[in-house]
């Protein structure tokens, strides 16, 4: 394996790490920025007001995602397999 396959290697992966994991964070941040703002207006200042809202956005975003998750992964994990054979070289 040559140090250009190498770095072509971990570039995908953090590409596709990067990938799956933006929406998962973007939608903790929306939902986060959302009810800091209706905390701000209705001047109500819990702390643990945003962890409930939060846990449930991201594990619905998780079920409605999770086909475009697995398929993204299988790809990628077929991608690696098939390049099995350069990385022995």
């Amino acid at each position: 394996m040559n140090p250009d396959f190498a770095v072509e290697l971990i570039r995908m992966m953090l590409l596709k790490a990067t990938q799956l994991a933006s929406p998962i964070l973007f939608t903790g941040m929306l939902i986060g920025v959302s009810i800091s703002v209706i905390q701000t207006v209705t001047s109500v200042n819990e702390q643990t007001l945003t962890f409930v809202p939060k846990t449930i956005g991201i594990a619905a975003f998780l079920l409605i995602a999770s086909p475009w998750i697995l398929r993204t992964l299988i790809e990628y994990t077929t991608w690696m397999i098939q390049l099995t054979p350069e990385m022995v070289k």
